[in-house]
């Protein structure tokens, strides 16, 4: 009896190992130029995730300087070929002021999830 009380216990929290994992979302860890940071300038902005990311449904959008920029990414957002959780975007320029990061991904269990950040390029 007692056996089975053990078997059973494992394989329920195995199963609930199982389900937290697929049910996962990707978070934002970190990125460069990081959150709030100040930078002399920048050619791209990387974003790392917690989980791999579908690379046709992930995508970073850089707009600035100022609430009312434009968008200055050149619209080439694309993971890593190396590492699946680093999204890379390119950028044309980046004068002084502030920029806004938009990030929307899909992990590939299919969850989605949507951000934003900030950053500072020096005058």
């Amino acid at each position: 009896m007692t056996s089975r009380l053990i078997t059973a216990t494992a394989a329920f929290a195995l199963a609930l190992g199982i389900a937290g994992t697929a049910a996962a979302h990707a978070h934002l860890k970190r990125s460069v130029p990081t959150a709030s940071g100040t930078v002399a300038g920048s050619a791209q902005v990387e974003a790392w995730f917690t989980e791999d990311l579908e690379p046709k449904f992930s995508t970073i959008t850089v707009t600035g300087p100022g609430p009312n920029g434009k968008k200055v990414d050149k619209g080439d957002t694309h993971t890593d070929p190396s590492d699946a959780k680093h999204l890379l975007v390119s950028i044309n320029g980046a004068a002084p002021g502030t920029y806004t990061v938009d990030w929307a991904v899909t992990s590939v269990d299919t969850h989605k999830s949507q951000g934003s950040f900030t950053f500072e390029v020096q005058k």
